[in-house]
């Protein structure tokens, strides 16, 4: 399990994201109908850590032998981290509309990674210049909004795309906006930091 933090993380340990991690894994099995397993005497007692009952945004992202097998998260924080977790870790594996549902002969070979966000801070930018400015690669992760069109990549996309002119076009896109509206300066903009734990990393 590898452990990334952004210079503002959620301050949990590398205990509690194994704990979360074997949240997010038997949630699944479980809505697959597979053995449950109880956890183990550590894993319990981390579930019920105070920390992992303060409300913050979550995000479950699913990978299958390295390529993106879902990925769904809130922004805001309206649950409990372990509650948040639960929820979308079902999400990601059988709601995520890019994906068919997770089947049972998939998840040993699923790799599932938790992320805890920070909240969300509007962004001031004056033009496109400034924002590409503003934006730190690698740690930001990015939220934007045009009327009722909106879409965030988490700061693990900066990995994939880590030209800030090409991760803001893709972001665009996946808010169903044109590439290059980033160029406006009309967008609003809001970032976040992530600690995230990842299985297998």
């Amino acid at each position: 399990m590898a452990r990334h933090e952004g210079a503002q993380d959620a301050g949990l340990t590398e205990e509690q994201g194994k704990a979360l991690l074997w949240l997010a894994r038997e949630t699944i099995a479980r809505q697959l109908g597979m053995e449950a397993h109880e956890p183990g005497t550590e894993i319990a007692a981390r579930l019920r850590d105070a920390e992992l009952q303060e409300k913050r945004g979550t995000f479950v992202t699913l990978k299958e032998h390295g390529d993106l097998r879902g990925c769904i998260g809130s922004l805001a924080a309206m649950d409990p981290i372990v509650e948040g977790v639960k929820r979308n870790a079902r999400h990601a594996a059988f709601e995520d509309s890019r994906f068919n549902p997770v089947g049972k002969n998939e998840l040993s070979a699923i790799e599932v990674e938790v992320s805890i966000l920070t909240e969300p801070a509007r962004l001031a930018y004056a033009n496109a210049e400034e924002l590409l400015r503003a934006l730190q690669v690698g740690l930001d992760g990015v939220i934007i909004r045009k009327g009722m069109q909106g879409a965030t990549f988490l700061p693990q996309v900066w990995e994939q795309l880590p030209d800030p002119k090409d991760f803001l076009s893709h972001l665009c896109r996946k808010a169903g906006l044109p590439a290059d509206a980033w160029q406006s300066g009309t967008l609003e903009v809001s970032t976040y930091r992530v600690q995230y734990f990842e299985e297998h990393g």
